[in-house]
């Protein structure tokens, strides 16, 4: 049998996290969506004993163009998810995998010593996971 080697969110996560204020509205957020190049975007808190929260393209999606709203007049804090679901840089894929599929979420930030260093999503597991050595 094959020695497989265990693959780390570290390993697949994407360190450059992008950070914004609830109080922006969704235009906005698509803009800074848009020129970091990302899908996600993570809410910051309001003080030290508050939740970090997270905006995704699919919240933009389903709560507002699908809604038929406004984009410029939705406020990012009136379709965030918060507080979100973190994970250890040090947790496996597979996981990370089976704790999205649980609570059903497609992204989650990483955390270490209470610092956001990174986001994973179910896109990067999978590329992580491919073995293309």
């Amino acid at each position: 049998m094959k020695d497989k080697r265990e693959i780390t969110v570290r390993q697949v996560m994407r360190d450059k996290v992008t950070v914004v204020d609830g109080g922006i509205d969704v235009m906005e957020a698509m803009r800074v969506m848009k020129r970091a190049g990302s899908t996600s975007l993570i809410v910051n808190r309001r003080h030290e004993s508050d939740e970090y929260g997270m905006i995704l393209f699919s919240d933009i999606a389903k709560q507002v163009i699908g809604k038929d709203r406004a984009p410029e007049r939705v406020n990012v804090f009136e379709i965030m998810a918060k507080p979100v679901i973190s994970v250890r840089p040090q947790m496996s894929i597979r996981h990370c995998a089976r704790l999205f599929e649980q609570f059903g979420i497609s992204h989650a930030p990483v955390v270490e010593n209470d610092t956001i260093i990174g986001i994973v999503s179910y896109y990067l597991l999978v590329l992580g996971g491919l073995d293309l050595d």
